[in-house]
């Protein structure tokens, strides 16, 4: 059949590996055929382009900035993507008529495209919920319910509620997240939620003791210490501000050292605090090349999950996996509302406190630093393969 998915995250070479690489390379794998569609931003001075890559047809559409650009920038790009993406498709994938339309959030504001695909090829469609919005811009206080601020909220709550209704079928990270869906979305038929979480082709990332030394000397990382490492979006999602009273704390400790890999709105924040606070055992580190991001978190001990204490909403990071590929095993520190932490906990490959309890954090460290790592790190691995492999997402999907 032919299948369409719809992203706005930047689909890079689709022969690595990625989430959506992953489940595209798969569907194409059993016979489909595959169209995908990705933004190229403004800032990167690149025209809409088609290309077929691992034989699956590209189309690249230029739209504006909805990264590192103000909230005004963000927002109406945001809303122009819709029209955007439709014109590109009309006009490249001509031809083509659809049997199932994939599409994942953020953004909520596809729905114009999923509903004009589905009513002109009589398409399934098929929802990917990678992020609830508006409420998690409510929970962050970027967004209010109540008074002037509140129609945006109700503005977006409709596109919301409108991108389930055309959704024959919404995948959810996990069953927090279906519980959430349906209990704040009580229209929605129950039969047609289930749990589709993040997935990859799982790879061994883990490195030999000489591989990990190498790249610790690379990049001037203690040889002697076990080293907590965190890789990905440093913006108000992960609570930079719990983040850097659980680093203070770590002050005085002479067997950690904490590495901080990523950018975001929060970085230059996360700067100021490491120039300031002149602790030796932190070091920041803008985003690296994937061969050696992917090899510095292999070269580490414990990989690191934050999420703001005020989110309502069941938040599943996929970095998660990255940790796992690595064979390292999770500290994380998020709101009770999320089951990440059930997740790595029940699989016993890690420790999960809240994000708002400094004191259960250095708690959950000092246990990391007496446990065996590498059999805890061997359970996630496990644990991977076992139910967040691609294979099983299309299993899923096309059930």
């Amino acid at each position: 059949m032919n299948v369409l998915f719809l992203t706005i995250d930047r689909l890079g070479n689709l022969a690595s590996q990625g989430l959506y690489a992953d489940i595209l390379r798969t569907f194409q794998q059993h016979g489909h055929q595959v169209f995908a569609v990705s933004p190229y931003e403004k800032r990167e001075g690149k025209e809409t382009e088609y290309t077929c890559e691992e034989k699956i047809h590209v189309l690249r559409v230029k739209i504006g900035n909805i990264t590192k650009c103000g909230r005004i920038e963000k927002g109406i790009s945001t809303l122009l993507i819709e029209r955007q993406y439709l014109k590109a498709i009309r006009k490249h994938f001509a031809g083509a008529r659809f049997d199932l339309v994939m599409y994942s959030t953020p953004p909520i504001t596809l729905v114009g495209v999923v509903d004009h695909i589905k009513r002109r090829d009589h398409a399934q469609t098929y929802l990917l919920l990678k992020d609830i919005f508006p409420q998690n811009a409510v929970d962050l206080g970027m967004m209010k319910k109540s008074g002037l601020k509140g129609l945006l909220y109700r503005f977006f709550r409709a596109k919301e509620k409108r991108l389930y209704s055309v959704s024959d079928r919404i995948g959810c990270m996990s069953p927090a997240n279906v519980d959430y869906v349906l209990k704040h979305n009580p229209e929605i038929d129950p039969a047609t939620v289930c749990v589709c979480p993040n997935c990859i082709e799982p790879r061994d990332l883990s490195l030999t003791p000489e591989g990990r030394r190498e790249m610790r000397e690379k990049y001037n990382i203690p040889q002697d210490k076990k080293i907590f490492v965190y890789g990905g979006n440093l913006g108000k999602p992960q609570g930079i501000t719990f983040l850097t009273e659980c680093l203070k704390n770590q002050k005085n400790n002479h067997d950690a050292f904490f590495l901080i890999v990523g950018d975001g709105t929060e970085y230059s924040r996360l700067e100021s605090f490491v120039k300031t606070a002149a602790q030796n055992n932190i070091k920041l580190m803008k985003r690296l090349p994937k061969e050696d991001y992917d090899r510095m978190i292999a070269a580490c001990d414990v990989g690191m999950i934050f999420l703001d204490h005020r989110f309502t909403i069941p938040n599943f990071p996929s970095r998660l996996l990255a940790y796992m590929q690595a064979r390292l095993p999770v500290l994380a520190a998020t709101d009770p509302n999320t089951d990440v932490g059930k997740v790595i906990t029940e699989g016993g490959f890690g420790w999960w406190c809240e994000s708002n309890d400094t004191v259960a954090f250095d708690q959950a460290v000092s246990l990391a630093l007496s446990s065996d790592l590498v059999t805890m790190g061997g359970r996630g691995y496990a644990y991977l393969e076992e139910h967040y492999t691609a294979e099983q997402a299309y299993e899923t999907i096309m059930k």
